[in-house]
Formats: structure tokens, C-alpha cells, sequence
């Protein structure tokens, strides 16, 4: 693996991973990368870039096979549990997200042959040659609540396209991801994949300012897109930013409110225990299905069990951080004392530690303001708030009366009403009747408007993202070109 030789533990700064369910667990350490430690995994990237630049997209193509193939061969259940232990999330996501990534290399690798074709377009003057080329090393900065899924979904196509990587996983969920990492690079030719941990204050920013590194790939928070922004203009970095997302779901009048809503609606808010960029944040009812929708979705949520995402029979694990669960508490506690209904539910179930664990119950917020913070911000937990509205106009407003625009839902059983209404949502993906993990299919191209990010991920279009557009024009006469006549 292309990372540095940490060996001495004692004198090297590190990071305690601890179980979110059980927090006096320690499930393993990483050591912190120097300011030495990232200036050598650049120049690795820079050396190992120039080869695996000059191959053909499907001669890379064929190393991203063979790693999958490798990676597929590993033990994904041990790592599955390795992940549930370091983020908490039930062991059904956890396979998810570590088998994704040979999903997404063999995805990636069948455009192997559409990135080597080349367009000629023949003028007055000439041929005109337009290919795709790398863009250079670029540094992937992976957020911790999808961790091996979304760590591919940004370097698998920078490596398709001829760049080498350097990846820096989050210091709160880094040990699975260091280890798929270990066997992709296993796989791919010496310093192509490069790791360093770190913080992002400290890593993170001497990444995103290096002037080695020609483009960021980031998936996080809106704040810290910006600092991203601001901390990479010096060097005029290409960036790819997915970012936060306050999510809204809107139910219209012609909706139907029945058992099979209600549970898409609940994976969309729950899964994860909320901690998805796009899951559902807000819920905008129309009035005349306010009342039945908020008792049949209660109900419902009164069934969920809360406890150790290792324990059979646990929908919803931990919170994965101290800070998410406080601010997760910070903004009921706002909403109660601006006088909205909240109501706790959830069961408890097996491991459930409210004292040594990070657990939030799933909870329901009613008669609360447009306005208020739970409404307005991002929460990224448990919780949800359920908002009565007279019109699709007024919902449409809602919805678009905020900073973010990664994604939404419209809910109604007649395609051409939530068709219409999808179309006046400010977002990068407007689901209908389906809102959870799953439904942005890797086919489907997928980013924020406004301050939820820049580019797209999934589909051909990420390819393009970490690719240069080059054209090489042969010209074979000049007499079409403007200028004064020759003497």
C-alpha cells in the first residue's frame, strides 16, 4: 500500500476509533500523516501519474477488473462488521457499502473504450482532433457516513480517466476504507492509489492547497466546500464537490396515503439513523392529507428498533459521532422551545446503551414553524419534521427556500401532477414516490444545485469530470484565416 510507514507508534500522533454503540470499545487506531508524509504521497502520485496517464482508457479499464476481482475475493461480511463497529449503522448497509466497490470499478471500467475515442471535425482550415486527457493527481477527501462506497464513487472514475489518486479518509471511520484501499492498490500499478490520514484541518487543507494536486474530489459539508473553494483558488484546482443537502419530500393532494407510502417515506427518513446526504430532511403535506399522513407515519415509526447495528432485528443503530448526537439534540431542543410537537418513538432493542452509546430515538416534530432550525438546516439524524401546506405553490416555495439543492421527492399517484411539480424543485435529482438509499442509480447522473456542490457523480459524466478536453487542430490551410492579405 502507498502510504506512509507509521511503525512508530509511540512517538506518532493517532486517531482512537471507538464503537458508537459502545463507546468505551476501541475498535482500532490509525496513525496521522506529517506535512512530510502528504508531500511524499503527491510525489509518488506525480511519478506513478505520467505511465498510467499514457495507457489506453482500456488497458486501465483492465486493472479495474482485476481489482475487483481481488476485492471480491476478500472476506466482505468481516469487513461488514468492521464497518458497523467504527460507524454504527446496521450490518444490512454496511454490505452495501463495502461490496459497492467492485460494483462501481466494473460499472467504470465498461467506458474504457468510449474514453480512448476521439472526435475529428473537419473546417476550412483543416482537422480538428478533440480527446479526453487527465486532468492529474487528484485528492479524493471522503466523508465518514458512507465510507467505502462513496470513497469509490469519486476515485474509480478519476483512475478510469488516467489520474493518480490521493485519498484521504475520514479520521472518524478510516479502518474499513484503509483496508479496501490496501487491496485496491495491491491491484493497480506502484503509487497510483496513495493514502494519508489525517484531519481535514490539517491534511485536508494541506491537500486542497498543494500545488502538486490539480483537482479535489470532496463529499461533506457545505462549510466545508467552501473552505475547499477559498483554500484551493491559488493553484485553480478542478473541484468536485457533493455536498450537504437539506432534503425536502412534498406530499400532494392526489398522493395516496397508504402502508407502502408510509414505509418508502420511512426508509427515506430513517435509514442510516438520517445520516445520508440526501435522505429526507423536511415533509411538506398537503392539508388534506396532513392528518392521516402524520398518523399513519407515527405508527409506523412507533415500530422501529433502535439498538447495536451487529444485533439481529436493529433497524436503526447509533449516531456516529458525539457532535452529530449533540447537534441532533441542539435542534429538537430549539423546536420544543419554539413550541412544536415532538414526539420520540422508536423501540428499544438489543445494545441499546443510552449512557455509553450515541443512540437518538426516531423522533417526529409537528406544528412546527417554516422557519425554524430543525426546518432550515441540515440535521443528519433520527429526526423529521412534518409540515402542513394549502397549495403546491406554497410547497414548491418551501422547498426551494434554502441554500441547498441536492436532491427531493414529490409523492402522488398521478405522474403528470408530480412531474409538473418536480420540475419547479431547485435540485439535482427529484425522486417520485421513492426517496432512499438506492434510488440515484449509478446510471443516473447525480449532484446539488446552488450550495449543495459542483459536478456530478454516477453515469459517463463523472468520467468527464475528472478529465481535460484537449483539441489538436492540424492545419493544412491558412488562406480561410482572417488577417491582412500577404504582400
Amino acid at each position: 500500500m502507498d502510504r506512509p510507514d507509521r511503525s512508530d507508534a509511540v512517538t506518532t500522533p493517532e486517531v482512537v476509533v471507538r464503537n458508537p454503540a459502545r463507546r468505551d470499545e476501541v475498535v482500532g487506531r490509525v496513525a496521522l500523516a506529517g506535512p512530510d508524509d502528504v508531500d511524499a504521497a503527491v510525489d509518488r502520485a506525480t511519478k506513478a501519474g505520467t505511465a498510467w496517464g499514457r495507457l489506453t482508457g482500456a488497458d486501465r479499464a483492465a486493472h479495474l477488473l482485476a481489482a475487483a476481482d481481488a476485492l471480491e475475493a476478500d472476506d466482505l461480511d468481516e469487513r461488514a462488521r468492521l464497518l458497523t463497529s467504527e460507524h454504527g449503522k446496521v450490518l444490512w448497509e454496511s454490505r452495501l457499502d463495502v461490496a459497492g466497490a467492485a460494483t462501481i470499478l466494473r460499472y467504470y471500467a465498461a467506458f474504457g473504450e468510449r474514453l480512448d475515442a476521439e472526435t475529428d471535425h473537419v473546417n476550412g482550415f483543416g482537422l480538428a482532433r478533440i480527446r479526453r486527457r487527465p486532468v492529474g493527481v487528484t485528492a479524493v477527501i471522503v466523508p465518514w457516513n458512507y465510507p467505502v462506497y462513496l470513497a469509490c464513487l469519486m476515485l474509480v472514475p478519476a483512475l478510469l480517466a488516467g489520474n493518480p489518486v490521493v485519498v484521504k479518509p475520514s479520521e472518524v471511520v478510516p479502518l474499513t476504507l484503509t483496508g479496501v484501499l490496501d487491496g485496491l492498490a495491491a491491484a493497480l500499478p506502484p503509487g497510483v492509489v496513495n493514502v494519508v490520514q489525517g484531519t481535514g484541518a490539517t491534511v485536508g487543507a494541506q491537500l486542497t492547497g498543494h500545488p502538486g494536486v490539480r483537482a479535489v474530489l470532496f463529499t461533506g459539508s457545505t462549510a466545508t466546500g467552501r473552505a475547499i473553494i477559498a483554500n484551493s483558488a491559488g493553484t485553480i484546482k478542478r473541484l468536485g464537490l457533493e455536498l450537504g443537502g437539506n432534503d425536502p419530500a412534498i406530499v400532494l393532494d392526489s398522493a395516496v396515503v397508504d402502508d407502502a407510502m408510509v414505509d418508502e417515506l420511512l426508509r427515506g427518513v430513517y435509514t442510516s439513523s438520517g445520516q445520508i446526504c440526501y435522505n429526507v430532511k423536511r415533509i411538506y403535506v398537503h392539508r388534506s392529507r396532513h392528518a392521516e399522513l402524520v398518523e399513519a407515519f407515527t405508527s409506523a415509526v412507533r415500530d422501529i428498533v433502535v439498538g447495536d447495528g451487529l444485533a439481529p432485528g436493529t433497524h436503526i443503530g447509533p449516531l456516529t459521532t458525539p457532535a452529530q448526537l449533540a447537534r441532533v439534540r441542539e435542534l429538537v431542543d430549539d423546536a420544543r422551545a419554539g413550541a412544536a410537537r415532538v414526539v420520540e418513538l422508536g423501540t428499544e432493542g438489543t445494545g441499546l446503551d443510552r449512557d455509553n452509546g450515541l443512540f437518538a430515538m426516531p423522533t417526529v416534530v409537528t406544528d412546527i414553524a417554516p422557519g425554524a432550525r430543525l426546518v432550515q438546516e441540515e440535521q443528519f439524524g433520527p429526526v423529521v419534521p412534518i409540515l402542513a401546506v394549502d397549495s403546491d405553490e406554497t410547497a414548491v416555495s418551501l422547498a426551494n427556500e434554502t441554500e441547498y439543492g441536492l436532491a427531493a421527492s414529490v409523492w402522488s399517484a398521478d405522474p403528470d401532477h408530480a412531474d409538473a411539480v418536480a420540475r419547479r424543485i431547485d435540485a439535482g435529482s427529484v425522486f417520485v414516490n421513492a426517496h432512499r438509499i438506492g434510488v440515484s442509480d449509478l446510471t443516473m447522473p447525480f449532484g446539488g444545485m446552488k450550495q449543495s456542490g459542483l459536478g456530478r457523480r454516477h453515469g459517463w459524466e463523472a468520467v468527464e469530470e475528472c478529465s481535460e478536453l484537449q483539441t489538436i487542430a492540424h492545419i493544412t490551410t491558412t488562406d480561410t484565416l482572417p488577417g491582412p492579405p500577404r504582400a
